[in-house]
């Protein structure tokens, strides 16, 4: 499967991946093609027009991303954890 990720620069690319990848799989492409940290990506999954779903760190190893509602031409956003763990209390994006 082929989905879109926009950066929060809003660049776009393209990542190839098998049918039965998971999160975590799709973590280290991003990591390997754009040289960004994997252990602090969000990821949210443009659903539909109406509503976008956070892929949490609790679908990372154990999820295939056809699971998580990723289809080939999925839209996926992705952000950031902060680096300093202890502001994560009051993050919510810190799962």
């Amino acid at each position: 499967m082929k989905v879109v990720v926009e950066n929060l620069t809003g660049a776009l690319f393209y990542v190839q991946l098998d049918n039965d990848a998971t999160v975590a799989d799709l973590k280290r492409e991003i990591e390997t093609q754009q040289k960004l940290p994997r252990d602090r990506l969000i990821l949210i999954l443009d659903a539909d027009a109406d509503r976008s779903t956070l892929i949490n760190k609790e679908h990372e190893e154990r999820s295939s991303l056809v699971d998580c509602g990723v289809q080939d031409g999925s839209h996926i956003y992705i952000f950031f954890n902060p680096l300093d763990d202890e502001s994560g209390l009051d993050n919510p994006f810190c799962l």
